[in-house]
């Protein structure tokens, strides 16, 4: 359920653009482009969006995406994200995207590319594109991929690390990555989801990632808290996905406030939020009213991820100076 929420100026760090396929759009693109869907009949639809768990939403997730066959279909999805996300107080987003699903479908990474960077470009939003490596793929395809999008270099920031995490850990990916930050690409990764505190541990020494995903089950290692607290390492949570995919069982349950407690550099996204309930500004509201943080937390969370974000120190600085106290 959407459960709307007052827009809190805040940078989104987490988001997956296919993430963020509505139904409407879903229907709309599969005629557009003739593909046969099981099901036009939008509550249908969103009665399938209920997941035991993470591989049970990508499964759902991928079978969804052969409707974007175009420059044109990847401008209209971002597009809309990008107007919702002004809605919710965004100020600055740093997007995800998955070439590889898209290859695989045969799609062209021109016309990713086109499509995506043409609606950034059009967007007042402030606006980066980073390429994430699908995970269960294995590294030497994460490689291929990040070297044929090397001469797109100049439309991307970063690369990330998603998809199935149990059973697929960082490591693995350290010649990528190392492939990457010879690049100047910026490096994030998923990790600590469902796998836990030892892939977080990869991905920052293995990997060497700026920014951590999710980074939930970090929680549960103390030294490792201690490290994060003490290098400051952002963490990307997204509280409605961790509820939809199960690794909580109530948003009550969940650790961002012994995060704070802990000085940790965490921040709010929504990570899909067409599967998950809610766009960063209803995961805001849902942890004021449903998680009890206060105004004052809420807003320390907002200057993270200012803090965290890809940006000027000037841009920065005029973000943080937008959010209330």
């Amino acid at each position: 359920m959407v459960r709307g929420g007052t827009a809190l100026p805040t940078a989104e760090l987490h988001i997956h653009i296919e993430g963020t396929l509505e139904p409407e759009m879903l229907v709309e693109l599969a005629a557009r482009n003739g593909v046969a869907l099981p099901t036009t009949d939008l509550d249908e639809l969103r009665a399938k969006y209920s997941f035991a768990d993470l591989q049970s939403f990508l499964d759902l997730y991928y079978d969804n995406l052969p409707v974007l066959r175009t420059d044109q279909d990847f401008y209209d999805l971002t597009s809309s994200y990008l107007a919702r996300a002004a809605r919710a107080g965004v100020r600055r987003a740093e997007i995800f995207f998955d070439p590889q699903v898209h290859l695989r479908n045969d799609v062209p990474l021109a016309a990713i590319f086109d499509g995506i960077t043409g609606a950034l470009g059009d967007s007042e939003i402030s606006s980066d594109l980073i390429l994430c490596f699908l995970r269960d793929l294995g590294p030497e395809a994460a490689m291929e991929t990040l070297r044929t999008a090397l001469p797109f270099r100049e439309r991307f920031i970063g690369v990330g690390l998603d998809s199935a995490e149990v059973g697929f850990p960082p490591a693995p990916f350290k010649e990528v990555y190392e492939l990457a930050a010879a690049e100047g690409l910026h490096r994030v990764a998923h990790a600590g989801e469902e796998g836990g505190p030892d892939y977080v541990r990869q991905a920052l020494d293995v990997l060497g990632v700026e920014r951590i995903d999710h980074g939930i089950r970090a929680m549960e290692d103390p030294e490792l808290v201690a490290r994060l607290r003490d290098e400051q390492v952002p963490l990307t949570v997204c509280p409605l996905s961790n509820v939809a995919l199960r690794t909580i069982d109530r948003l009550s349950d969940h650790v961002l406030p012994r995060m704070l407690d802990e000085g940790l550099l965490a921040c709010v996204n929504s990570d899909d939020p067409a599967y998950f309930g809610g766009y960063v500004d209803d995961n805001f509201a849902a942890l004021r009213s449903e998680l009890g943080l206060t105004e004052q937390q809420l807003a320390t969370l907002a200057r993270n991820s200012f803090t965290a974000a890809f940006a000027t120190e000037e841009q920065k600085a005029a973000w943080k100076a937008e959010i209330p106290g």
